[in-house]
């Protein structure tokens, strides 16, 4: 048995080999005095076979149980630097396939999809404690908070991409989150009200973000989401102060939206805007709700009305308009008259809703 007490202060040697008593052996074969070598195995050994390890952490008698490792495993998604391909990917793929060949686990490859996330630069140059560029981040914890660092981040450009510090604006992301905060805090409406008789138009902006946004996720394009939320607090603020009020209860649904999805980027401020409207923790187990397929059609649209070819103007018109409905207001438009001037109308071709196509002689 290796000594308990052994110094694992870095030494710039393996920790092992301060266990002179299991150092210090017999040659097996010709009885002379031997020293067994303590630096046999990378760390990179430890760290290609950890996600496997999580599958079983408490067992004191296999390092992994076969059955739990091919019932959750392989890893949907691994997420690292690019410097990680050659060495801990390499190894984690060449360990899998060991212990595939050994009939231990039912797959080949460890992670099912990789990406590699960008670089922080500072001035479009890599971040060095010898050049002496680096960011204090622990500064703009302190000054801004985690939840709008993370926000910033999020919002600087998408996951692979590199991003300049300069870019990562904490402050205008604090600004967002205090202003989703304030949002919420003007909910008027009691928790559990039905949202079907709410304001129409901020519901449809609500369930089209609940439609797109776990795509987004999915896709890793947190940057998106972010903006997409940022609009979706504008609906509410505007919704609330110059439309439907505080009161209404597509209000409420669109906080509460903001909220399960906040939680992406932001779990703190989610979870006190949650708190906020009126639920017990956490937003974290909130199940995202779906989106209403009725909601995601537009009311109106733009109809295209062309003279001889040419686009001679637009109109809002239902979705719902039919062709005979949509001709007659094309013919009545007063631009459409204009272009017609004297001519005849001797042809109309009709795609209700979006086009209506005149041929003038």
């Amino acid at each position: 048995p290796v000594a308990k007490d052994i110094d694992l202060k870095p030494k710039g040697t393996s920790p092992l080999g301060g266990a002179t008593e299991w150092v210090t052996t017999t040659d097996p074969v010709t009885g002379e005095p031997a020293l067994r070598d303590p630096d046999t195995m990378d760390t990179f050994v430890d760290s290609s076979w950890y996600y496997l390890r999580f599958l079983s952490p408490k067992s004191d008698t296999v390092a992994f149980d076969p059955a739990e490792a091919n019932r959750w495993a392989p890893v949907d998604t691994y997420i690292g630097g690019v410097e990680h391909a050659i060495l801990h990917l390499l190894y984690a793929r060449f360990i899998t396939k060991v212990l595939h060949d050994m009939g231990l686990v039912d797959f080949t490859e460890p992670f099912s999809a990789l990406i590699n996330q960008g670089m922080v630069l500072l001035d479009g140059a890599k971040m060095s404690k010898s050049k002496g560029n680096l960011v204090q981040v622990s500064d703009q914890l302190g000054e801004h908070g985690s939840d709008a660092v993370r926000v910033a981040l999020a919002f600087a450009g998408p996951v692979e991409d590199d991003k300049d510090w300069n870019d990562v604006q904490t402050a205008g992301a604090k600004k967002f989150l205090a202003r989703a905060m304030r949002a919420a805090e003007d909910v008027a409406s009691e928790a559990g009200i039905d949202p079907a008789t709410g304001d129409k138009a901020l519901r449809r902006v609500t369930h089209h973000l609940l439609n797109d946004a776990p795509g987004l996720v999915e896709h890793t394009k947190y940057n998106v989401l972010v903006a997409r939320l940022m609009e979706l607090v504008n609906a509410i603020r505007k919704a609330i102060d110059s439309g439907a009020g505080g009161a209404d209860p597509a209000v409420r649904e669109a906080a509460e939206t903001l909220a399960v999805m906040l939680d992406v980027v932001a779990p703190h401020t989610a979870e006190e805007i949650w708190e906020i409207l009126g639920h017990a923790p956490s937003v974290s187990a909130v199940v995202w709700p779906n989106a209403d397929p009725a909601l995601l059609t537009a009311d109106e649209v733009t109809a295209v009305v062309q003279v001889n070819g040419k686009v001679r103007s637009q109109l809002q018109v239902s979705a719902e308009i039919t062709p005979e409905e949509l001709e007659a207001l094309a013919r009545g438009d007063e631009k459409v008259q204009r272009f017609v001037g004297d001519g005849q109308i001797v042809k109309a071709i009709v795609r209700a809703p979006k086009i209506v196509s005149l041929v003038v002689k």
